[in-house]
C-alpha cells in the first residue's frame, strides 16, 4: 500500500523537493439498480411436450417482466438446457424423462415494482427467483463524485506537508488511480423463492429494503514543492 513520502530525487526539476501522498474517499449511497435471476423449468417424459411447456412458461415469465415497462432497465436470456434423464434400469439408451431450464436476468430501477414482480414470478409454475442484488449504474455520477473527493484529499494532504515545511506546492508530477471505484456487497443473503405450482390466491407484494452501496476511490499523487528554508 502506498505511503506518504518526502524525497529530493533527481528528475525534471533536480533541485525541487517532492512529496508523494495518497488520497482516499468513500461514499455510502442508495442503490440505483436491483438485479434478479429467474429460472424457468419444465419436466416430462416426452421431449417435445417438455420443450413446449418450457417455451410456454418462458414466454409467460418474459411477458410478466416486460409488463413493468420503464421499471425494467434490462432483460436478458441466459443459458437454455434440455437434459435427458437416462433410465435407472435396463440396457440401451432409454430415457425416462427430460428436464428443461431457461435462465433470465432482469435489472430494475423501480424498487416498489421489484417487490411485486418477484412475488408474481415466484407464483409461476416451476419458476425460481434469486436475488435481488443491489448495485450502482456503471455510469453513475457517484463514481465521479468519489473520485473528485479522493483527488481533493490528496491535494489537501500534500498542502499540509508543504505547510509543515513552511512552503507551498509547485507542480503536479503524477496522479494515478490506485483504488477500486466500487466495493460490492457480499452476494450472500439474496432472496430465493421457488414454487412448483401457482397459488390459488395471489400473495401480497414482498417488502424489500435496498442495501446501501459503498463507492470508493484511491489515488496516489506526486508534487514538487518550492524549496523550503530549513
Amino acid at each position: 500500500m502506498p505511503t506518504d513520502a518526502f524525497t529530493a530525487e533527481p528528475g525534471p526539476h533536480p533541485h525541487a523537493p517532492r512529496v508523494t501522498v495518497r488520497g482516499e474517499a468513500r461514499l455510502e449511497t442508495d442503490p440505483e439498480l436491483a438485479r434478479i435471476g429467474v429460472t424457468v423449468g419444465a419436466r416430462g417424459a416426452d421431449r417435445d411436450a417438455t420443450l413446449r411447456d418450457l417455451t410456454h412458461r418462458n414466454d409467460r415469465a418474459l411477458e410478466l417482466v416486460r409488463s413493468y415497462g420503464d421499471a425494467v432497465a434490462r432483460l436478458e436470456t441466459g443459458a437454455f438446457t434440455l437434459t435427458p434423464e437416462p433410465a435407472r434400469h435396463g440396457r440401451g439408451e432409454r430415457v425416462r424423462a427430460y428436464t428443461g431450464r431457461v435462465h433470465l436476468t432482469a435489472e430494475l430501477t423501480d424498487f416498489t415494482a421489484l417487490g411485486e414482480l418477484v412475488t408474481r414470478l415466484a407464483e409461476l409454475d416451476l419458476t425460481r427467483v434469486d436475488g435481488p442484488w443491489w448495485t450502482l449504474r456503471p455510469d453513475s455520477p457517484v463514481h465521479a463524485r468519489v473520485r473528485r473527493l479522493a483527488v481533493q484529499a490528496a491535494v489537501q494532504r500534500a498542502r499540509e506537508y508543504a505547510d509543515a515545511l513552511g512552503t507551498r506546492l509547485d507542480a503536479l508530477l503524477e496522479l494515478s488511480d490506485t483504488g477500486a471505484d466500487l466495493v460490492p456487497p457480499a452476494p450472500a443473503g439474496g432472496l430465493r423463492m421457488a414454487f412448483a405450482a401457482e397459488s390459488v390466491e395471489a400473495a401480497p407484494p414482498l417488502s424489500l429494503e435496498p442495501q446501501l452501496q459503498t463507492a470508493s476511490a484511491e489515488v496516489t499523487a506526486r508534487f514538487t514543492l518550492h524549496p523550503p528554508t530549513l
